[in-house]
């Protein structure tokens, strides 16, 4: 009787999760170790198609089967006006969007006016129409690599108390796991396009006098100036090593600044559109520029913030950006004259 209602037990459990993943043609099941993250079985998800093109000498489809798997775990939140609404956790393995340009030749339509490579930007499309984007730096430039992801596998990261079992996807995903509000990951992407901010400045790096008191905010065609008068509160500081992808190290001087998300939080809206499509473009005196997301800045779960440090120095003032994220010091812009803030259409 026993052996029976054990019997019985299993073949309700089998069910059950045999209904929630009939689409996966493979599950891994999970290994004895001290990693907390695959103690759940692992589903395979549906792969669809996926295009690369823009700012490219030649648009290609992507084979998965030269890339390498990488894994992250992520706390799936969506937005919702407040403090979010979590949906369950889990750890995905599948292919970088790291990877998946590495082979990309970039040409880029304003490389005559501005030839480096931090203006850029990748939009993500998926089957359904939805669109967000990344900033070339947040893909090339971050201390740590491979954080986003198009999914093909998934497990659940189920609590050993409650035993909660989230609900698994079915397809391909987007994944970003340094986003604190999950509203880039997206479901069955199938299209990458590269491409550079429309957004033009003088270049004019023989500038004799490297020192503007004063950056402008322009938000939607509203533009208002802060000056050197400005004094900051609240100021951290960030220990680092100060590294330049061409010029090597620089310094191991600590910076001391605001979160720009402190400096914008009471004048740009948070909602799911700029989660997924906001940009910030900054720039210096001599038109030097910089592109970061909006998720970058004001929805991150790590920490690593973009400063606004102010300095009295010529040549660097009065107002620096130091991206603590990132292991390069490129978006690093000196001289911050101009600050815009811009949906992506």
């Amino acid at each position: 009787m026993k052996k029976l209602t054990l019997l019985f037990a299993s073949f309700c459990i089998f069910n059950l999760l045999a209904a929630q993943s009939s689409q996966r043609s493979t599950i891994v099941e999970p290994a004895s170790t001290n990693d907390f993250y695959d103690d759940a079985p692992q589903f395979e998800l549906a792969v669809q198609a996926l295009e690369v093109t823009g700012e490219i000498e030649k648009p290609y489809s992507v084979n998965f089967n030269t890339l390498p798997l990488r894994q992250v775990i992520v706390k799936e939140t969506e937005w919702n006006g407040l403090n979010g609404k979590f949906i369950g956790a889990y750890q995905y393995e599948g292919y970088s969007l790291y990877d998946i340009l590495d082979q990309a030749i970039l040409k880029k339509e304003n490389a005559e006016t501005f030839p480096p490579i931090i203006d850029l930007y990748v939009e993500v499309e998926n089957a359904n129409g939805e669109k967000v984007i990344f900033s070339w730096g947040e893909l090339y430039y971050p201390i740590n690599r491979h954080q986003i992801l198009i999914a093909s596998k998934v497990r659940r990261i189920v609590p050993s108390k409650t035993k909660d079992l989230w609900i698994l996807p079915e397809n391909s995903k987007l994944v970003v796991s340094s986003d604190l509000y999950t509203e880039r990951n997206i479901e069955k992407p199938v299209k990458i396009t590269v491409k550079s901010a429309q957004v033009e400045y003088n270049i004019d790096r023989q500038t004799a006098e490297m020192f503007s008191p004063k950056f402008t905010l322009t938000n939607f065609g509203k533009t208002e100036a802060i000056d050197q008068s400005w004094k900051p509160e609240n100021t951290i500081e960030y220990n680092t090593v100060f590294y330049g992808r061409g010029m090597g190290i620089h310094s191991t001087t600590p910076f001391n600044g605001i979160m720009v998300k402190e400096l914008l939080k009471d004048k740009l809206v948070l909602n799911r559109e700029v989660l997924r499509k906001g940009m910030i473009v900054t720039a210096g005196m001599d038109g030097y520029r910089g592109v970061f997301t909006f998720s970058e800045i004001f929805n991150r779960n790590d920490q690593a913030e973009l400063l606004l440090v102010k300095q009295d120095e010529k040549g660097t003032g009065a107002y620096q950006l130091f991206p603590a994220m990132d292991f390069f010091s490129d978006r690093a812009i000196k001289v911050l004259s101009d600050i815009r803030y811009l949906i992506v259409e």
